[in-house]
């Protein structure tokens, strides 16, 4: 009961979780490519208010028009839209989904012992350790050099080198799938953290200035568009690492951590051509071309580096076949523990020749071919007897 209930919990998390990060992040990138069309206004009255800049969109049948005031408008109206419940709700429940996923499980979906021989209450706590250690690193990278001379790309640099180490680290002491899971989770923490501690507290003193009819201090707009700026690169390479977990040929490479940091680095450069490719014509800058084909081509030399070696053509042999009996004593060894008659994961049962015959495909495409099951090889099977299962199946998946 309590595995079905949690694979309950798992999809109804897992569903509002992708809700309401396509809500935010979907704001993210409709406030940054509006910020980057903007054009200055050509109606006086405007000019008068204080717009800085303006836009004019179709969408849906009807016509918009949003302007943007630099630091504050003539006055402020009743009611204002605050754009923080939607990432306050993606953190919620990605951490409560990473709670019940792997937290929940440790010893299973955290613990790689041949990776590090450690108890699960230690991987507890340092995986949560990464989410605090890391946004309060990055944060004091903000506070020291956010605002010198330069300071963006002097963050940006320090920032990409701690997202470095921290893959590094995390590859070397996770199980593969959750360290890729964990360094999204990390980034997308801070990020989260930024709009909680840094653009709303900015957007609220803004607006009680306003309020009080006191003079508004703009450096409290600067810190936060930063922030936002820097959510807005993080975006991509944080949902590459949560999308990474359904596909195994990235975090089971012995080379996991250059994998995960060239896709992110992937997903950093693709953005940062969107971003300028919105303000491309208006500013009359060089065309931003190159971030796209520094990002493609990233991605292609992962393509090519994890590709598999292709057999040689008298590499086929002609062994005797594999059958049931020669299988049966691997499966019970290594897929009984969570797959029999005392514990039924995921409904499946491999402790009869029927139930092998129904899940014979699955064995294959689990055991062989993605090499994700055992979870984390956590009963040791070897390579030899992968072999053996592939044999078996690609001879037929004989029972006799």
């Amino acid at each position: 009961m309590e595995t079905y209930l949690l694979d309950w919990a798992n999809l109804l998390l897992r569903w509002a979780h992708v809700v309401t990060a396509i809500a935010w992040v979907g704001s993210s990138f409709y406030f940054v490519f509006l910020d980057s069309s903007l054009t200055p206004p050509t109606d006086e009255d405007l000019k008068r208010q204080g717009v800085s800049g303006e836009l004019w969109a179709v969408h849906g049948g009807g016509f918009y028009h949003p302007v943007k005031f630099a630091v504050r408008p003539p006055q402020l109206p009743g009611h204002l839209h605050w754009f923080y419940w939607e990432s306050y709700s993606t953190w919620l429940t990605g951490f409560s989904l990473f709670t019940i996923s792997y937290l929940w499980n440790a010893g299973t979906y955290l613990v790689d012992k041949s990776v590090m021989d450690w108890s699960a209450g230690a991987a507890v706590a340092v995986a949560l350790g990464f989410l605090v250690v890391f946004w309060l690193a990055y944060d004091a990278l903000c506070r020291i050099f956010g605002q010198r001379e330069g300071g963006d790309r002097i963050v940006g640099a320090l920032v990409a080198l701690l997202v470095c180490a921290a893959a590094w680290l995390a590859c070397h002491w996770f199980a593969g799938r959750a360290a890729f899971l964990l360094v999204g989770a990390m980034i997308a923490t801070s990020m989260s953290a930024n709009v909680f501690f840094w653009i709303i507290p900015g957007q609220k003193t803004v607006v009680e200035s306003i309020r009080a009819n006191q003079p508004v201090d703009p450096i409290h707009g600067k810190r936060g568009k930063q922030r936002s700026v820097h959510n807005t690169y993080f975006t991509l390479p944080v949902l590459f690492a949560m999308l990474s977990n359904h596909y195994s040929f990235t975090y089971s490479n012995p080379h996991n951590w250059l994998v995960l940091i060239a896709m992110m680095f992937a997903g950093a450069a693709i953005r940062q051509f969107f971003v300028l490719r919105h303000g491309f014509k208006l500013a009359r800058n060089p065309h931003p071309w190159p971030y796209a084909a520094a990002g493609v081509l990233a991605i292609v030399g992962v393509v090519v580096a994890l590709a598999p070696a292709p057999r040689p053509a008298g590499d086929v042999q002609a062994s005797a076949p594999v059958g049931y009996a020669t299988v049966q004593p691997i499966l019970a060894q290594r897929c009984y523990t969570c797959h029999a008659e005392q514990v039924q994961m995921k409904n499946v049962r491999l402790d009869s020749p029927q139930a092998v015959a129904l899940h014979a495909q699955g064995i294959y495409q689990q055991a062989v071919v993605t090499r994700v099951m055992p979870m984390n090889n956590a009963t040791q099977i070897t390579d030899a007897e992968r072999e053996t299962l592939k044999r078996w199946f690609e001879g037929g998946a004989k029972l006799d």
